[in-house]
């Protein structure tokens, strides 16, 4: 089944496909080679990941694939992030910032920027997942799309190919959920693709990041 849908998306995954190695573009730097997970670091359930065609490919049990490779010492604060993503009906994925890793479970630390076109789960794609829910269904299943995390400050931004769907400054003091998001605050650190259920196939390609002052 993995290996159809793979085939079906390589002339998909080809248009528009620039990975960029190293510094220039105006700064961006890519964190992903296109061919390998090299610089990336996955805990329990790591086969939930694999590359094919150009792209990272996300289907298995719960499972959270972290950048660890050299680039600014894998931590980041103030940053602009974009990655090119598509999902497959009923998905559901994110992408941790300020996170770091784990062996296991949902990560403690960072925010998740939402991926959720169409999962039972009504928070959707750009949500900073419990903290900003967006409820508006901006792209749709089977469509590439970019999303993009810009964080400065306190100030949180993320776009939807170039719409803002969420502008959030973080208050002096937050009021969060302990139990289940202790540390979802800003600060600093990696980056996370999250696996979230073998029910959810996504896709990723084109992953960068610009740092910031």
């Amino acid at each position: 089944m993995k290996k159809i849908i793979v085939y079906s998306l390589v002339f998909y995954s080809l248009i528009g496909l620039t990975i960029v190695v190293g510094q220039g573009n105006n700064g961006w730097v890519s964190l992903f080679d296109g061919k390998t997970l090299n610089g990336w670091k996955a805990g329990k359930n790591a086969e939930t990941f694999h590359v094919d065609s150009g792209m990272i490919i996300v289907h298995g049990n719960t499972s959270h694939l972290y950048y660890d490779g050299s680039f600014h010492n894998h931590s980041f604060k103030n940053f602009e992030f974009k990655a090119n993503v598509m999902t497959l009906p009923h998905a559901n994925s994110g992408i941790y910032f300020h996170t770091q890793y784990q062996e296991a479970g949902f990560p403690d630390h960072g925010y998740e920027v939402q991926v959720n076109n169409s999962h039972s789960d009504d928070i959707r794609t750009g949500s900073l997942y419990d903290v900003v829910d967006v409820k508006d269904i901006w792209v749709k299943d089977y469509q590439w799309f970019t999303e993009y995390i810009k964080v400065q400050g306190k100030r949180v931004i993320v776009k939807i190919n170039n719409t803002v769907v969420v502008d959030y400054t973080e208050p002096e003091h937050p009021l969060r959920d302990t139990a289940s998001h202790p540390f979802r605050y800003i600060s600093q650190g990696t980056f996370a693709l999250q696996g979230h259920d073998p029910g959810s196939i996504v896709y990723f390609k084109n992953i960068m990041v610009r740092p910031l002052p």
